[in-house]
């Protein structure tokens, strides 16, 4: 157990002064058994003339936010301190059917998994990769499946921080054998869904310990969870090899990334009045 404060920091700035239209934030960590929230905190600046919280379809949490007026700077500023229970792998009590692969979903899960199956880039150069992982017998233990997957990133491809929006195509990725994590994730993701293993995408932080050679601190960090039956919903963080939540805290979980973005939205000016954007995550642990 450990005890965690996440200060995050995003800052918009402009040449002139322009309309500040709606923004959506996804900040606020996902409580759950292993996740407790204990304080959070929202600074906006200029002040938004409306701040509402919903949860979306994924039951993430979603704050939006309105404003009046112009600025040339917009500031979001979130601290959440929690409590985080590790709960790392690779011991996972798989039902009996689902230790070996290949193994199927139920009906009721297959029905609520859909698209978690569906792949999003036919691209047969990523199912091929795949099946480098697969153990030559008949069968092979699903959870050791995924973690060679895993570590299998991690060893053939170099981390780089991409700070512009999007994502590379796993074709991409495969090609230039790097990418950021949020591309590892999809890379990930895609090759599970070509084996037939339910997967989706993951957003939030991680914690990175002194001289732990974690990578993808200092902004929003990305991974992927397969569900498999007995387990449930398990994290697999691909740029740093960790299997289990061990130093991972998720915001927002969804079937692509273009659905958990952390931040966006609108402005009204020109194209050009736009300078840059500023991001800072620090993670630090709390004396308990």
């Amino acid at each position: 157990m450990a005890f965690l404060t996440v200060h995050h920091t995003t800052v918009y700035r402009y040449k002139e002064p322009v309309g500040i239209g709606e923004h959506r934030m996804m900040f606020r960590p996902r409580e759950s058994h292993d996740l407790r929230l204990i304080r959070t905190n929202l600074g906006i600046a200029p002040p938004p003339a409306t701040l509402r919280w919903l949860h979306d379809p994924f039951d993430n949490s979603v704050a939006i936010a309105t404003f009046r007026g112009k600025a040339t700077e917009l500031r979001f500023e979130s601290t959440v301190t929690l409590e985080h229970f590790e709960n790392a792998g690779p011991e996972y009590p798989l039902e009996e059917h689902a230790r070996t692969y290949p193994f199927k979903y139920s009906d009721d899960d297959f029905a609520n998994l859909a698209r978690g199956l569906a792949r999003q880039y036919l691209d047969n150069n990523v199912a091929m990769w795949a099946l480098q992982f697969l153990d030559p017998s008949d069968s092979t233990d699903t959870v050791k499946l995924l973690t060679a997957i895993t570590h299998g990133i991690r060893a053939q491809f170099t981390y780089n921080r991409r700070v512009e929006k999007g994502i590379q195509t796993p074709a991409q990725t495969l090609k230039s054998k790097g990418g950021s994590c949020r591309d590892f994730a999809v890379l990930m993701i895609e090759a599970a869904r070509s084996l037939g293993i339910a997967s989706r995408f993951v957003s939030g932080y991680i914690f990175m310990p002194n001289s732990s050679g974690i990578q993808g601190g200092g902004a929003t960090h990305a991974w992927m969870q397969a569900y498999l039956p007995g387990a449930g919903w398990v994290d697999f963080d691909p740029t740093n090899s960790i299997i289990g939540n061990r130093n991972l805290i998720r915001v927002a979980v969804a079937w692509t990334p273009d659905q958990v973005l952390p931040l966006w939205g609108t402005y009204d000016g020109p194209a050009e009045a736009f300078l840059d954007m500023d991001v800072t995550v620090t993670v630090t642990e709390e004396a308990g």
